[in-house]
């Protein structure tokens, strides 16, 4: 269904005049533990998951995870109440928590007194995070990018894992989520998993399932809905489908010169631009310091790291410069000039507008009708070499 066609079909519905049947709830272990119908979340992005989108996707079914990055702690208590106020009775949701980022811990400590029912964990180990969660019956979900990272999330007492590919939209692995997600679903049979890169449609659901998933996060796909904060612009440049002049797979830059960490982003003249060589030190340290300015942290936090942990505040200073860039392409729209907009190699999956809902029912249903076609031409196959006698024979004597 279009994204127009979902619309006049929910306007209709809206209006008593036609009965739309809602995709029917799926049972996995991810939505076990979060208690959702779908496993489908949305996953924290600056400037994008803010209250509305995660209510948006928690109330379609979901579970929306709220982006703290950009945010204090005032903030984050207000954004995480706000999300609360918008949800509808027994609907989910989480908080995201970049522990290397200044402020990611106290913003994590607020969602923990807020009794969040999951916290989304990345770049850093959280046991006193789980802990704090455990003991409110709240979850933590870990992002991580290979084995070695899952096995240390779960050592620091993870619940959950998810498990972001190389096609993921910012900072992704090296290894694509067609073996990552196998990988990880093998080496930790016991531990839900969430796979994340490249899932943009209910064939992405479907094939993550058959992956070992027990869910799918999708950022560039719920981005690109109308009740995304999203820039406009943005938007229609990412559902342009053309392939001369649109965005298709092919056109997203990986490397970490952008913002310190390996990252993906839309292939834009600054993405370009900035992803060609690295900062130099003096270049780096005013950024850091500008960073902190602009987040309210007195200097005193910043310089000791900087001359003792060059590595980790190399990383954090240019996140920090980063921002500028991402915000002129996800505030203002601006692709041509100084904007630069994290997305997936999905973004050539996305052809439409839609609301997280018609979106939401268009995934589920096209993942039932996928997956039941997959067994059915399976069932088939194995029907035939049950009939197939000489061909049995044949293959018991090899």
């Amino acid at each position: 269904m279009t994204s127009l066609g979902a619309a006049a079909a929910a306007a209709a519905n809206k209006a008593g005049s036609v009965a739309v049947a809602a995709a029917p709830a799926m049972k996995t272990r991810i939505t076990t533990m979060l208690g959702c119908e779908y496993p489908l979340l949305l996953p924290g992005m600056s400037w994008i998951s803010k209250p509305e989108l995660v209510a948006a996707v928690s109330n379609a079914g979901g579970a929306g995870i709220l982006a703290t990055g950009p945010l204090n702690e005032r903030e984050t208590r207000a954004s995480i109440r706000r999300i609360r106020e918008l949800l509808e009775p027994g609907r989910t949701f989480g908080v995201g928590a970049t522990l290397l980022m200044p402020g990611a811990r106290e913003n994590a400590s607020v969602a923990l007194e807020e009794r969040v029912p999951l916290i989304n964990v990345s770049l850093g180990r959280a046991d006193d995070i789980a802990d704090a969660a455990h003991s409110y019956g709240g979850k933590i979900l870990a992002t991580v990018t290979n084995a070695r990272h899952a096995r240390s999330a779960i050592e620091s007492g993870a619940d959950a894992l998810l498990a972001t590919g190389h096609e993921a939209a910012a900072h992704g692995g090296d290894a694509t989520s067609l073996v990552l997600v196998p990988a990880l679903a093998s080496r930790f049979p016991d531990v839900p998993l969430v796979a994340a890169g490249g899932f943009a449609d209910g064939r992405g659901l479907s094939a993550a399932l058959a992956l070992g998933a027990d869910g799918v996060a999708m950022g560039t796909r719920f981005a690109t809905t109308i009740e995304s904060t999203l820039a406009r612009s943005v938007k229609e440049a990412v559902a342009d489908p053309s392939v001369d002049g649109g965005s298709t797979e092919a056109d997203t830059v990986y490397g970490r010169n952008f913002d310190g960490i390996p990252a993906r982003v839309m292939k834009t003249p600054a993405a370009v631009r900035l992803n060609a060589s690295p900062a130099s030190f003096p270049v780096v340290a005013h950024r850091a310091f500008r960073a902190a300015g602009e987040m309210g942290m007195p200097l005193w936090k910043v310089l000791p790291g900087l001359l003792t942990q060059w590595d980790k505040m190399y990383i954090v200073a240019q996140f920090g410069a980063a921002t500028k860039s991402l915000k002129a392409a996800t505030i203002d729209g601006d692709l041509e000039k100084d904007g630069v907009q994290f997305v997936g190699q999905c973004q050539g999956l996305i052809g439409d507008i839609p609301s997280v809902d018609d979106l939401v029912q268009e995934i589920m249903m096209t993942a039932e009708k996928v997956s039941r076609e997959n067994a059915l031409a399976f069932g088939n196959a194995v029907q035939t070499i049950e009939d197939d006698e000489p061909f049995q024979e044949e293959r018991s004597c090899m």
